[in-house]
């Protein structure tokens, strides 16, 4: 139940067959995000059981789920990027119904990630799915 946005990424992953190759391109994904405002990084929107700072702003707006954010550590902050294309736009009950597990395993994310990073992406993908959970 991937968007369009995501199965473009999973598309571009299946050209790069070098892990390496694929982490550049998390990490190009997220340089390219627009920074969250200062103002957003506020305990509210802090994300907790990541090794590094992770900050997620959702908001519905016309019955869908909208989220951003922004990291220190600039993995996180692409993996960040990818989680804005599998989610962004949906309505909150698709968001409830996203297998993201599966979806990111699609891009070999799951056997390439440290434990701490592993972590920090459920942390993320639990708190968006709590926050649309609570809109809905």
């Amino acid at each position: 139940m991937a968007q369009a946005a995501f199965e473009d990424i999973v598309e571009d992953f299946e050209f790069l067959e070098e892990w390496e190759d694929r982490y550049r391109m998390v990490i190009e994904m997220g340089k390219s995000m627009a920074p969250l405002p200062d103002a957003l990084k506020v305990p509210a929107t802090k994300v907790e059981g990541c090794a590094s700072q992770v900050w997620l702003h959702t908001q519905i707006e016309d019955g869908r789920f909208h989220f951003s954010g922004e990291s220190d550590a600039m993995i996180v902050r692409g993996l960040i990027a990818v989680l804005h294309k599998l989610y962004d736009g949906l309505t909150p009950a698709e968001v409830g119904a996203v297998d993201a597990r599966a979806e990111m395993g699609r891009l070999g994310l799951n056997e390439h990630l440290s434990a701490q990073r592993s972590n920090g992406l459920r942390a993320m993908i639990e708190r968006i799915r709590s926050d649309a959970k609570a809109a809905a």
